[in-house]
C-alpha cells in the first residue's frame, strides 16, 4: 500500500548558510524522499538554500515550493531549475505556483491559470533547447533563442501548486505532480483528482499518472497536547486565508468569524476557534502516532506524497528526528 508513497520535508528560507547545511546533514540521516524550500515573498530566494543543502544530501530530491512567474520570468525559472539540477546531480524538481501576497508589493496576477501553463511550457521549451519559436498568449521566445549551455536533463519534473480545478486540469496535462499547499485534508484528493485526470487524458497521458502531494504546517512531539497547542498558534496566522480555498469546508459563518478576527489582529481568538477536526484538515499535529494516522488517511484517499512543513516540532531538530525515526520507518519498514 505504501511502496510508492513519498515523504518530503520543507523549510522556510530564513536561515544562515551554516544552518541550512546542518539541517541537510540531519535530514540525510533519514529516509526522506524530497527536501523542499519555500520561496515565499520577502524571504530569501529558495535557490541559495537549496544549493547549500543539495551538496550535502545523498539521496533526497530537492526543489523550490514554489516559484511564481509574476516576480520571476520563466526564462530565469528555467535557469534556476537547470543550475539546481546540476548541483543535485539530477535530483531536482521545479515547483510552480501563482504566488501569494503579491498584492502587497503591487504585483497583479491576471490570467493565472494561463500564465502557469505557459510558464511550464517555456521552462520545458528552454530545457530541451528547442530552437523553434514559442508563441504564447503571455510569453514569447523568438526562433533560434536557446540556452547557451547544456542542461543536465531536458525534462525536470514540474510540480504545480493549486487548490483549483482549472489549474489542476492544466497540471494533469503538463506536470508530474500537483501540490495542495496548506492542507492535510484527504477530501481534497478526491476533489481535485477528476480534474487532474481530465487534463492527463486530454494530453494522452494515463489517468492517475500525475501525483498529488499535500503539505502543511507540522509539529510533532511526544507531548501531544503541547504539539497541538503550538500548531493552533501557527495555523491561526494562515487559516483565515487558506480555509477559504477549501471547498469541503461547510461552515461559512466560522470562516467569516475568523477572517474578521484576523482583520483586527486577534490571532489568539482564532487559535481557540480551531476544533480538532479542523486542525486535522490544515496541519499535521500531535505525537508520532497522530502523524501516522493522518498519513494513512491520505494514502487511503489516493495521495502520492506528503510534505511536512516547518516548524516540524516544539524543537525543530527533535521534530525532524521523530519524523525520521518514528513516522517514516512505520511506512518504509
Amino acid at each position: 500500500m505504501t511502496a510508492d508513497f513519498k515523504f518530503s520535508i520543507a523549510f522556510q528560507s530564513d536561515k544562515t548558510p551554516a544552518q541550512y547545511e546542518a539541517l541537510a546533514d540531519l535530514v540525510d540521516k533519514y529516509a526522506f524522499d524530497f527536501v523542499s524550500v519555500y520561496n515565499d515573498l520577502m524571504f530569501q530566494p529558495a535557490l541559495g538554500p537549496l544549493i547549500l543543502m543539495a551538496r550535502r544530501l545523498r539521496r533526497a530530491h530537492v526543489g523550490p515550493a514554489a516559484l511564481n512567474p509574476y516576480t520571476i520570468h520563466p526564462i530565469e525559472i528555467a535557469g534556476q531549475a537547470a543550475v539546481l539540477d546540476l548541483v543535485s546531480e539530477g535530483r531536482s524538481y521545479l515547483g510552480l505556483v501563482r504566488g501569494s501576497w503579491l498584492d502587497k508589493v503591487g504585483v497583479d496576477t491576471p490570467r493565472s491559470a494561463q500564465t502557469i501553463r505557459e510558464a511550464a511550457e517555456v521552462v520545458q521549451h528552454l530545457l530541451r533547447r528547442n530552437a523553434e519559436a514559442y508563441q504564447g498568449q503571455i510569453f514569447k521566445i523568438e526562433a533560434g533563442t536557446t540556452l547557451n549551455y547544456q542542461p543536465l536533463r531536458p525534462d525536470i519534473p514540474i510540480m504545480i501548486g493549486t487548490w483549483g480545478k482549472l489549474t489542476a486540469k492544466i497540471a494533469g496535462e503538463l506536470a508530474a505532480e500537483v501540490k495542495i499547499g496548506g492542507s492535510s485534508n484527504p477530501a481534497m484528493v478526491g476533489y481535485l483528482r477528476p480534474s487532474i485526470d481530465e487534463g492527463s487524458l486530454k494530453a494522452g497521458r494515463e489517468a492517475g499518472s500525475v501525483g498529488i502531494c499535500l503539505g502543511a504546517v507540522t509539529v510533532v512531539d511526544n507531548d501531544r497536547e503541547a504539539a497541538r497547542a503550538k500548531v493552533r498558534r501557527e495555523a491561526a496566522l494562515y487559516l483565515p486565508v487558506v480555509a477559504a480555498l477549501d471547498p469541503t469546508l461547510e461552515d461559512p459563518e466560522w470562516l467569516k468569524d475568523i477572517q474578521q478576527a484576523a482583520g483586527r489582529g486577534d490571532y489568539d481568538y482564532i487559535s481557540k476557534q480551531i476544533s480538532d477536526d479542523l486542525l486535522e484538515r490544515f496541519a499535521f499535529a500531535g505525537n508520532p502516532q497522530d502523524i501516522i494516522r493522518q498519513v494513512e488517511k491520505l494514502i487511503e484517499a489516493g495521495a502520492s506524497k506528503v510534505e511536512f512543513g516547518t516548524p516540524h516540532g516544539l524543537d525543530a531538530g527533535e521534530g525532524i528526528r521523530l519524523l525520521g525515526e518514528k513516522v517514516l520507518p512505520y511506512f518504509k519498514g
